[in-house]
């Protein structure tokens, strides 16, 4: 049965009305699951005056062997699994301590803290040094504290590579798509011969979303949130309990903290 334009209008007019008569909203008929995305994104996203990481090395240390944090955030974010360590990719990884703390490591300090790797990631710095060098602007600190790369802006230079002393950025010496194991739709894939790295997950906080690496621990050893609210999760840790900064001397100023 064909219907023309005028029917079909006349229809719908009837249909909301129907819809307005019963109190029914028309959408709930697309069902449960879409009222449940609706109210997720009516939320809003996430915002904060200086968002800021807190990471508990103690409970990592308890369980060493845990990827979660890494597995979830590259998987997210389309990082690709090379099999040699010259062409690696990485968001967030582990470091053995010395190498993330070599400031503070000395040969009496307590072996356990030695002997276990420490969760590294970029510091979102508040005076990054890959920002200045940047001759393309295409890497940039927004005023929430998280220093963004644009990918399309980057020409492969790595003056940010060379002036992070956190080792946080990768370059994408070959094609990294076909090493993508399971490719995540809804967040964009690089190319060869630009830079990458971990953005606090931008995105899923402009969806109201938590990063992925702290929906992923379970152990609870991962704590994100806004720096300026003295009624944060993050502020209250900090004030409660000891924390360090790697290289925080260099007067890069991290806002990553590490319990220990």
């Amino acid at each position: 049965m064909s219907v023309n334009r005028r029917e079909f209008l006349r229809l719908a007019g009837s249909a909301a009305a129907f819809g307005c008569a019963f109190n029914f909203p028309l959408r709930a008929i697309a069902g449960e699951d879409s009222l449940t995305a609706e109210a997720a994104q009516a939320t809003g996203p996430l915002k904060a005056g200086r968002w800021a990481m807190v990471v508990d090395f103690q409970k990592c240390r308890e369980i060493n062997d845990c990827r979660d944090c890494i597995d979830a955030c590259h998987a997210v974010h389309n990082v690709p699994q090379f099999d040699n360590p010259k062409d690696e990719i990485k968001w967030i990884w582990k470091e053995k301590f010395e190498g993330a703390f070599p400031d503070i490591e000395h040969r009496h300090l307590v072996h356990e803290v030695l002997e276990k790797p420490v969760l590294v990631l970029c510091n979102h710095c508040d005076n990054p040094p890959c920002v200045g060098v940047c001759p393309t602007k295409a890497t940039w600190r927004r005023k929430d504290g998280i220093v963004m790369m644009d990918w399309h802006r980057c020409i492969g230079c790595r003056y940010c590579v060379a002036a992070c002393p956190y080792g946080s950025r990768s370059f994408n010496w070959r094609d990294p798509r076909p090493f993508i194991k399971e490719l995540h739709r809804e967040f964009p894939t690089r190319s060869r011969g630009v830079v990458e790295k971990c953005t606090f997950c931008e995105e899923r906080l402009a969806k109201g979303l938590i990063p992925a690496c702290v929906e992923a621990c379970k152990h609870k050893a991962l704590y994100f949130g806004d720096l300026e609210n003295p009624d944060s999760e993050v502020r209250r840790i900090l004030s409660e309990k000891f924390s360090i900064r790697r290289k925080a001397g260099l007067g890069t100023n991290p806002e990553v903290y590490y319990i220990v």
